[in-house]
């Protein structure tokens, strides 16, 4: 397969490294230092798997210079997926299906926004993974997974072709027939973990311990499920015990990619997060008081560290 991969980060990065590993002719847009290094040495990928390096042809700095694919991954941070659906319709990419790995559970309506519903199939997956420095993915531990399925019978067997590339290159990989709940079962952990990770600006262990922020953890948990049955997915009432128990079994060091940026003074993914769960709970008439407190104590951060501090 011709796979496009827009964003070459942790995720992107790694799951498109598997990929040409396994034969598929992978293309990745980066931009920066890290387009630099790719260019230079290639892509390295350092995993207790196998290290992998991709080519240094093997990437491209801008969407547009894409040629036709069979698969377009997009891995990029969610203020980004405007700009990348944008690009890509007018790309000579723009007729592929469209897999999208990021976070949350907004970025499939705003590439719907400009792409056709029959190109995009929903996607989770489930890896620890980040930029060690530029032109080097580091892989943290052996999860590395993904969930993905159509959200329509059309793009049944784009979705099965994409999933056989995934395990034929050592992904574990797993279709689903409701492909929205998995993306909202993961949201309701990831906006967990990251608002508490982040408020407390300490690692899971830290918040689970203490019964005030364990029940911050939990309360929302269980806010964002509920603004997932108002939105009409199918999760069950007791999925937040669920997800708690589940942070229980989570390496005390654990964290969240919202408390490692906002430890850099980087950018936040705040608002499609609990920031996210608000609005919509706004929209829907489900309150979500703890995830407007979360959005409200780090808004000064949401662009990065603010001047002066």
């Amino acid at each position: 397969m011709r796979i496009a991969v827009i964003g070459a980060g942790g995720v992107g990065g790694y799951f498109g490294a598997r990929l040409a590993a396994a034969g598929h002719e992978v293309t990745f847009v980066a931009r920066g230092r890290h387009l630099e290094a790719i260019r230079r040495d290639g892509l390295l990928v350092r995993s207790p798997l196998g290290e992998l390096r991709t080519s240094r042809d093997s990437v491209v700095a801008g969407i547009s210079e894409l040629g036709p694919a069979d698969l377009v991954l997009v891995a990029v941070k969610l203020w980004d997926t405007e700009a990348v659906a944008g690009q890509l319709s007018s790309s000579a990419a723009h007729r592929a299906p469209v897999l999208s790995l990021q976070n949350g559970v907004h970025k499939d309506t705003v590439l719907r926004g400009r792409l056709t519903d029959e190109q995009i199939l929903g996607g989770v997956c489930f890896i620890s993974a980040f930029i060690e420095e530029p032109g080097v993915v580091r892989h943290k531990g052996t999860l590395q997974k993904v969930v993905l399925g159509p959200y329509g019978s059309g793009a049944a067997e784009t979705a099965r072709a994409v999933l056989a590339a995934f395990r034929d290159a050592g992904v574990e990989a797993e279709a689903s027939d409701d492909i929205e709940r998995a993306i909202w079962e993961k949201f309701v952990f990831l906006v967990g973990l990251s608002a508490t990770t982040a408020t407390v600006r300490r690692p899971i262990g830290v918040v689970r311990a203490h019964e005030r922020s364990r029940r911050l953890l939990y309360d929302v948990m269980a806010e964002t499920v509920a603004v997932a049955q108002a939105s009409g997915v199918r999760l069950d009432s007791g999925f937040a015990e669920d997800r708690l128990a589940f942070c229980d079994t989570l390496p005390a060091d654990m964290t969240s990619s919202m408390h490692n940026d906002l430890g850099k003074g980087n950018r936040l993914e705040l608002p499609w997060l609990s920031g996210g769960v608000a609005d919509l709970a706004d929209r829907l008439g489900v309150a979500a008081p703890r995830n407007r407190t979360v959005a409200d104590i780090l808004a000064p951060y949401v662009l990065g560290r603010p001047a002066g501090s």
